[in-house]
């Protein structure tokens, strides 16, 4: 349980409150919480999953320490029916799985493994040679942290884009959209559209729905 907020008088109360009824035990300030660390500073709080990406990547065996500067290559378009169906798909699902919780830190690989998330009914080889990729960026930047600044301000700032028919199987759009409150990014995710767009633009409009509705 994490107890937040700007009054520690009021904070104690519920916390001996809490003590009187249940059993507990207090373990301080917030440091480590569902595979997510976080630390404070001067500058603001952090937050990473650091110890969650070393544990994945032992249980992905990648045999090498090779490291990537991208999370993707460019232009990169996946298909249901790319080359040869993996023999035994559990390593694929279990991987992407993991990496589906990693996004709540890490908003560089959300378009990724929305994409890679799309195949794990009948992964091929060439989507998991897609996703060892991303195992590689994830080595390569394992210390990164999500970072909201205390001096940051109120300011809303909303940013959407799409990819207009990118979706080689059925032709729909992604959508995507981040989020800033001043200089932290507090929202951000990639959908598939549930509609075929008959233009970038519709494409685009599907986008700002989608952000909008977010905001709102």
């Amino acid at each position: 349980m994490i107890i937040t907020g700007d009054d520690p008088e009021y904070i104690a109360f519920v916390k001996a409150r809490l003590h009187d009824q249940f059993l507990m035990t207090d373990l301080g300030p917030l440091r480590y919480f569902l595979g997510i660390e976080v630390s404070s500073t001067s500058d603001g709080f952090s937050i990473s999953q650091e110890k969650y990406i070393q544990d994945l990547l032992a249980r992905a065996a990648l045999g090498d320490e090779r490291t990537v500067e991208t999370p993707m290559e460019l232009n990169v378009k996946l298909r249901p029916t790319d080359v040869d169906p993996l023999p035994d798909p559990t390593r694929y699902r279990h991987l992407v799985g993991s990496l589906v919780y990693l996004v709540v830190t890490r908003p560089d690989i959300s378009f990724l493994v929305h994409i890679l998330s799309q195949f794990v009914s009948a992964p091929t080889t060439v989507h998991y040679s897609h996703l060892l990729h991303v195992l590689r960026y994830l080595r390569g930047t394992i210390t990164h942290r999500h970072l909201f600044p205390s001096s940051s301000s109120l300011h809303l700032q909303c940013y959407s884009d799409a990819t207009w028919a990118s979706d080689l199987t059925d032709r729909h759009s992604l959508s995507a959209y981040c989020v800033f409150l001043g200089g932290s990014l507090v929202s951000w995710k990639t959908k598939k559209q549930v509609a075929v767009s008959r233009s970038s633009v519709e494409a685009e409009l599907r986008a700002m729905a989608l952000v909008i509705a977010e905001v709102t």
